[in-house]
């Protein structure tokens, strides 16, 4: 089991919306993930967890991990949607993680507008398959 992804950008800011299992056979492609969000946009990056089913420990590392990486290009992560179980395995060494209880009310919290919007996403990204790295309408 793996994930699907998508990545929008926002004027201010990105969102990185998953889909399915984060758990260790999709660690690399959320980390490519990461890297796509990293060369396509500027701003904090709000991972959107609407659509994951779950993640294992070794998926809430990568998440963990995806922050130091952020953080080492002066971006920050922030979680919207945390899976059912809550828990995130935090191991001392992370930036701070600032939940937000679901997507809008993160997007609320950066006063964000819809213009602008380009999105890119993995070949199986639930109803936009064709559509990646065009302009939303």
């Amino acid at each position: 089991m793996t994930i699907e992804w998508r990545y929008t950008v926002r004027k201010e800011l990105g969102v990185l919306s998953l889909a399915g299992f984060l758990g260790a056979e999709a660690v690399d492609r959320f980390t490519g993930a990461v890297g796509w969000a990293l060369a396509r946009g500027t701003g904090p990056v709000i991972l959107d967890l609407t659509s994951l089913r779950g993640w294992s420990v070794g998926g809430q590392l990568a998440v963990a991990a995806a922050a130091r990486r952020l953080a080492a290009e002066g971006r920050s992560l922030e979680l919207a949607a945390i899976p059912a179980d809550g828990s995130l395995v935090p191991d001392g060494s992370q930036p701070p993680l600032l939940p937000h209880c679901d997507l809008p009310t993160a997007l609320a919290a950066h006063h964000t507008q819809a213009d602008g919007l380009r999105e890119w996403c993995s070949d199986d990204w639930p109803g936009t398959r064709g559509r990646a790295g065009l302009p939303l309408a």
